[in-house]
């Protein structure tokens, strides 16, 4: 999900794997078309972790060097969703009220 001022949803796609997003033209044209009012990418990890993978640190260095900006980004597992911007990771509390309609996309129940 490419999430906007105002915590607005400016777009999303979606994979039938529950652990991968294949690479997409679509997706890295849209975030360009949105790039002056985008505010989070986030995405979901169905099985977990609550962490970025390699591949994640990977897609946004380069989603930063396009951009010429640092952006803040969000994973959204089971147990928690986790933002990170630079280079400081926290917990997203309270969560954003997309965090559970990605959640819900994805297949997963928030577990406590």
């Amino acid at each position: 999900m490419l999430i906007g001022r105002g915590a607005a949803i400016l777009w999303s796609d979606a994979s039938t794997s529950a652990v991968a997003l294949p690479d997409s033209r679509e997706r890295w044209e849209a975030i360009w078309r949105h790039r002056e009012e985008l505010e989070v990418i986030a995405h979901s990890h169905p099985v977990g972790p609550s962490a970025f993978s390699g591949e994640d640190e990977t897609t946004m260095n380069a989603v930063d060097a396009a951009l010429g900006r640092r952006m803040r980004y969000a994973v959204v597992a089971p147990r928690m969703t986790i933002s990170r911007e630079g280079e400081r990771t926290e917990p997203m509390i309270p969560e954003p009220w997309w965090a559970g309609l990605l959640r819900l996309a994805s297949g997963m129940t928030k577990e406590e």
